[in-house]
């Protein structure tokens, strides 16, 4: 099975990414950190239940990768939005070989005492035209929405809009059991409904 984990918000630039989060929630980030091999860098928010929010860009003061970024990173253009939904598994490899190709192949990352592998596609680009979910798998204990300070924000959920919709929730269907996660026919986007103090906001 695969579980929500959290919420990736890209924009062009992290203070851009930064700025719609917390002028939509208004709630603020907590800074995060510069990820190694793709280089990018994010700040966060924790969400309850053990969720939590990443602002996300490309790190200009990194060099360039030798492939392609992470969430189609290095096609971004426009204002910033919510670009990605990522869900773990407890077996990233035999979850990859029972979905079709395209959800990418596993790649070992760290940041400080933060260890995961993600799937990432050889180009970047997700299934669904990225609004498939990207796929994770943590190793160790270590997570960083216990890290996070909660300021009242909850998960109330997640609209995936794709012309092929039927299509993606028939896929997920036999791994992803989440009645807040909805598939709707429509153009390729993303909605996350998160309530900050019992107030309904909303980031798409």
């Amino acid at each position: 099975m695969i579980t929500l984990d959290h919420l990736a918000v890209a924009g062009s630039t992290l203070d851009l990414a930064t700025t719609y989060v917390e002028t939509s929630l208004g709630v603020p980030l907590e800074e995060g950190g510069a990820h190694a091999v793709f280089h990018t860098h994010n700040r966060l928010l924790g969400i309850e239940e053990g969720l939590y929010l990443e602002a996300i860009a490309i790190n200009p003061d990194a060099s360039a990768p030798d492939r392609p970024r992470w969430f189609d990173l290095d096609r971004f253009t426009g204002p910033a939005r919510l670009t990605n939904w990522i869900c773990r598994c407890d077996d990233l490899d035999a979850t990859l070989a029972a979905l079709p190709p395209g959800f990418g192949t596993p790649v070992a990352l760290q940041r400080g005492t933060l260890r995961w592998r993600m799937a990432v596609p050889a180009d970047g680009i997700l299934p669904f035209d990225n609004c498939a979910p990207a796929l994770m798998q943590w190793e160790g204990d270590d997570h960083p929405a216990e890290r996070l300070a909660q300021l009242g924000a909850a998960f109330t959920g997640l609209t995936v809009c794709h012309p092929d919709a039927d299509d993606l929730a028939a896929l997920l269907a036999p791994h992803l059991s989440d009645a807040r996660i909805r598939f709707e026919r429509g153009t390729a986007g993303l909605q996350a409904d998160i309530a900050v103090e019992g107030q309904a906001r909303r980031l798409t």
